[in-house]
């Protein structure tokens, strides 16, 4: 087992309704199978007093704002104080968390944002997570398909892990910081606290506490 790429490493669970689901795997990307039916099954059990049914499997918070422009398809929980603004498009499994902001023309489809997460501007994320308080960049977005079409395979050094998809998107730990117009690989994961410099193309697994300026050259945060 590569510890670092564990969910145990990467998130910390106290800050995300999915803590149960997600505690019941090792590595992240296993939890995307059955995310959909978690989703629908989560949403029933909400309590009535903050979340509301606003349409066939998708539930908001009442302190959600969401956009009359937005289209939103379930199974979708939408957390406490989050925002979807205009013209966002949510495909379904969907879990935002709270006081997330999925912005404009935003794309998301078979996700977990934690709480606190950012995906404001154009962006795509796909098949994947990003821990709490993570932010991606305008334009940013994961690539969540091989062009081989071939299933992911995550790689780290000499290590490598078979997902058994063909789609897996990016693993982003608590607090990763993704610059504008970057593109995250089919299986990249992202430890703690990582920035990522603008329009970069990731690859594999980038060790937690770096600052990512290309795949040659990662240097380690200062504490």
């Amino acid at each position: 087992m590569m510890r670092e790429l564990t969910i145990a490493s990467l998130y910390d669970l106290d800050h995300t309704l999915a803590a149960s689901y997600l505690a019941g795997f090792t590595y992240p990307w296993e939890a995307l199978a059955g995310l959909s039916d978690f989703i629908a099954a989560l949403g029933e059990k909400l309590p009535v007093e903050e979340y509301e049914k606003i349409g066939d499997q998708i539930w908001a918070a009442k302190s959600a704002v969401i956009a009359p422009t937005a289209s939103v398809t379930g199974p979708a929980i939408i957390g406490k104080n989050s925002q979807v603004r205009h013209c966002a498009f949510l495909r379904g499994s969907i879990l935002v968390g709270e006081s997330c902001v999925v912005g404009n023309s935003t794309e998301l489809k078979n996700v977990i944002l934690f709480d606190h997460v950012q995906v404001p501007h154009y962006n795509y994320v796909g098949d994947s997570i990003l821990g709490y308080y993570s932010h991606m960049g305008a334009g940013s977005i994961t690539s969540n398909v091989k062009s081989d079409k071939k299933p992911v395979v995550v790689k780290a050094g000499e290590q490598r892990l078979e997902t058994g998809r063909k789609k897996v998107g990016g693993m982003l730990g608590d607090f990763v910081e993704v610059g504008c117009g970057s593109v995250i690989n089919p299986g990249a994961v992202i430890g703690k606290n990582t920035s990522i410099y603008p329009l970069s193309m990731v690859r594999g697994y980038i060790p937690a506490d770096s600052i990512y300026k290309n795949q040659g050259e990662i240097a380690e945060k200062e504490p």
